[in-house]
């Protein structure tokens, strides 16, 4: 969504499902798995929306839909793609939107192609993406064909790349029969693209856990731009995050190639800040953009003051040679692998058990052995934490020093949590932690006091450490309001800023405020306005009333990020002349007489594009000021592996690629090649999901008595036509083999998968419960010692959800 907006967080929020008129819930079974959402859901469906349930499995989400369509995974471009031709096809787009606030009059550069899956040359595993860029007039501003009939605008070609995926070829593909193709295509796109109504798509780990799980999101991305679903209330795309906080810890970088507020990770070739801002900061000479990524200057120079404070001047380049340069690839994956060949000498893990939850969890296992030293951080005993002792495996031949720190559990430490709709909120602490029982804050806090002692005496660059700005309280416990306070960022000087004055030591009241001389601090740009001289915003805690707020924003309900910013995107809610698509449930709309904008925050405060006698307004900017261009993208070349989405299988297939010579996204990162599964040897596709009673990796849940007894072990889920094939029936033990590993669990067979035909070929299809390890009350076998080491070319993240297997009776079982 970065890509194709500007950023990649949840558009809308949870509250704002309600107010959707159709509800596509693709690669999530948010039933079961985000119960709270389902709330929403369901309140939408009492207002008269319709569901859609996409899943390889008819799933508890799929019980309550108007529409269920199974679809094989990894599939799910071409399951879009036919929505997207659909829509197309029978001209039923938001048009105006799409001209106004999309790029489809963009003109891209006649000599781009797509050749047999291929958007170009690739060279040493990347695009060279020459032809994958727009054309400029003189001045330098990108051409544009506002009629769309040029033949190299972007919706010309979205036009013919799309045409391909007609409902019989996506079927051929995909396995969902054409008539239930046609039905979602016709409610979701009849319905979501008249201007009064609104579609969301709601989506999981289903859709990202793939080789092509970017472009799973951009089919998405395409198909509710054209609806004119974006920055509208009861639209938007919407990630469903696995725990209450994994917004917030994107947002403050705990992925390898982004530091605070989704700054670029510098790499080695930036030597300087100059550089590095040369590098990173996007131009344009169109003057109608806000380019607002043109701020980086002020945000990077505010995080190192609040980084390294007084020692960070102009006089050292703001203390940017302290940053770490990467220059390598360091995701999950990468990172084991050096661990499995010694280079990676230690690791410190929080919250995270990679023995059960990493790809080739295996391998991974075998990898801690090579360590001199792990710290693991939880609340019990994880299989990480154990991974010496494990089942099969002798302590004496491994040589890690392991240290197991006891973590306070949510309720026992005070912060805040920034959810899915990046509602930023405070938590109090409900009662002490038990034992020895410290906070993660506490033991960071530990950790760089101590480094921080042990490099005043010496060691090979030890400014970086001595120097930090480190202060958060004198008690035995740091003060999270502080850490909150060096998030939103202080003046650090007495200033005058856009007419205002500030004196030294005050917090931010804006990031409109942050200066790129060094006199604002800021710990994530992101963050400022969370807490502030009125107060931690993100405590408050006031619900609207239904007759002031029709929509539910709860503006003084928690604080969210952007300033505060409900919906995101929202001026595009609005026509060029800055009048609601929908005046039943408008999320702003201009006050001409007061010359601004009411409801949500605006996505800037600019006035619309159009006066009312339909004049430009040379105050006006464009509506995705994330965007250098000012537009959303339906082609969008920064990505690695195509401008727009193309089906290609998963690195493990039962079948060829239908669409193409091309098997597989060609820049995909494969590690281990000669552990791919072959499909006459392992014919079964498998996928992984979560079940309600226990959470992620297990450690918390089954470490609880009710809900061990709830689902006591890990098990299988299979057809009831391909268990009678294998002669398997309820509760038979059964072995999963793949050629990383072979597990035994328990089966169950039901008729919530069916199995599918892709051009005459049954493809059988199971599914594995991936809660569970050798730790705890409740033990049984991780289906991650099963799956592939591979990585999407954007995230690097794992194809957890589409990889081969085969499956054999092995004996009678107790019950399932």
């Amino acid at each position: 969504m970065a890509a194709s907006f500007g950023r990649g967080a949840m558009t809308n929020h949870w509250n704002d499902i309600a107010n959707s008129d159709c509800i596509m819930v693709i690669g999530s079974n948010a039933a079961e798995n985000h119960p709270i959402s389902f709330k929403y859901v369901t309140r939408a469906q009492q207002n008269g929306a319709k569901l859609i349930s996409v899943d390889p499995r008819y799933t508890r989400t799929s019980s309550v839909s108007d529409i269920y369509a199974p679809l094989r995974s990894g599939t799910d471009i071409a399951f879009i793609g036919a929505m997207i031709n659909y829509a197309l096809a029978n001209d039923l787009i938001q048009r105006e939107y799409v001209i106004t606030h999309t790029n489809a009059s963009f003109l891209v550069d006649s000599k781009f192609k797509l050749e047999d899956g291929l958007f170009g040359e690739v060279k040493d595993g990347a695009y060279t993406k020459d032809t994958w860029k727009f054309q400029k007039g003189a001045n330098g501003v990108i051409r544009k064909d506002t009629t769309l009939k040029n033949p190299n605008c972007v919706y010309q070609l979205l036009k013919k790349h799309f045409a391909r995926y007609d409902f019989e070829s996506a079927s051929e593909i995909t396995g969902t029969p054409v008539g239930d193709l046609k039905k979602v295509a016709k409610t979701f796109v009849g319905m979501s693209h008249r201007p009064e109504k609104s579609g969301t798509i709601m989506y999981a780990m289903g859709t990202t856990q793939h080789t092509h799980g970017t472009q799973n999101i951009r089919s998405y991305v395409i198909l509710q731009l054209l609806m004119g679903n974006i920055g509208v209330a009861g639209g938007g795309i919407n990630a469903l995050r696995g725990e209450s906080n994994v917004q917030g810890s994107t947002d403050h970088c705990i992925l390898f190639h982004i530091i605070p507020g989704y700054l670029k990770c510098p790499t080695a070739g930036n030597t300087s800040l100059q550089a590095y801002l040369d590098k990173w900061t996007p131009k344009t000479k169109d003057a109608k953009s806000a380019n607002w990524w043109g701020n980086y200057p002020k945000y990077i120079t505010s995080l190192l003051k609040a980084f390294w404070g007084e020692n960070a001047g102009k006089s050292n380049d703001f203390a940017y040679d302290y940053l770490p340069k990467r220059d390598a690839n360091y995701s999950h994956m990468a990172l084991f692998d050096a661990m499995g060949r010694g280079v990676i000498k230690g690791m410190i893990t929080l919250g995270q058990n990679p023995a059960v939850g990493g790809p080739s969890a295996g391998q991974e296992r075998d990898a801690l052995g090579n360590l001199d030293w792990l710290v693991a951080v939880d609340l019990w005993e994880t299989e990480t934490a154990a991974f010496w002792k494990r089942p099969g495996t002798n302590p004496a031949d491994i040589n890690t020093e392991v240290f197991l720190l006891p973590a306070a559990g949510s309720m026992e430490k005070e912060g805040s949590v920034t959810n899915s709709g990046r509602w930023g909120q405070w938590r109090y602490r409900a009662k002490p932690a038990p034992g020895d029982a410290k906070s993660d804050l506490w033991m960071l806090d530990r950790i760089a006091r101590e480094l921080k002692k042990l490099y005043a005496q010496g060691g090979v660059f030890p400014d970086p450490i001595v120097n930090l700005a480190w202060n958060y309280g004198d008690g035995d416990e740091p003060d999270p309001h502080l850490v909150a306070k060096e998030i939103n960022g202080y003046f650090t000087k007495d200033c005058t800023v856009k007419g205002k004055s500030f004196k030294k030591g005050q917090l931010i009241p804006s990031f409109a405020y942050l200066l790129d001389d060094g006199g604002t601090s800021s710990g994530n740009w992101l963050y400022c306005a969370s807490y502030t001289e009125k107060g931690n915003m993100m405590a408050r805690r006031t619900r609207s009333n239904l007759k002031d707020d029709p929509i539910g924003l709860n503006q003084d309900w928690a604080w969210c990020w952007p300033v505060n910013r409900r919906i995101i995107y929202n001026r595009a809610s609005c026509d060029a002349k800055g009048v609601p698509w929908a005046p039943n449930k408008p999320v702003i709309a201009y006050d001409r007489v007061a010359g601004k904008w009411r409801g949500d925050v605006p996505d800037g405060g600019w006035p619309p594009l159009l006066k009312p006698d339909g004049t430009q307004d040379p105050k006006a900017k464009y509506s995705f000021i994330m965007r250098a261009e000012g537009h959303a993208c339906l082609f969008a070349p920064s990505l690695k592996d195509g401008p727009l989405p193309e089906h290609y299988e998963p690195l493990e297939s039962p079948v060829a690629n239908f669409m193409s010579e091309q098997q597989n996204n060609p820049v995909i990162k494969i590690w281990r090649p000669e552990e791919i599964g072959d499909s006459k040897e392992y014919p079964v596709v498998a996928t992984t999901y979560r079940v309600t009673e226990h959470w992620q990796a297990g450690a918390m849940t089954r470490n609880l008595p009710w809900l061990a007894e709830l689902v006591p072990d890990a098990f299988v889920e299979m057809s009831c036509e391909f268990a009678a094939e294998k002669g398997i029936e309820n509760g038979d033990r059964v072995a999963v083999k793949t050629p990383r590993a072979t597990i035994e669990l328990y089966a169950v067979v039901t008729p919530r998968f069916k199995p599918f035909e892709l051009k005459g070929k049954t493809v059988h299809q199971v599914g594995l419960i991936w809660h569970f390890g050798y730790q705890g009350i409740a033990k049984g076998e991780s289906a991650n010692m099963l799956t592939p080491m591979v990585g999407d070319a954007n995230t690097m993240i794992p194809e957890f959800k589409a990889f081969l297997c085969d499956v054999r009776k092995i004996g009678k079982g107790g019950v399932a």
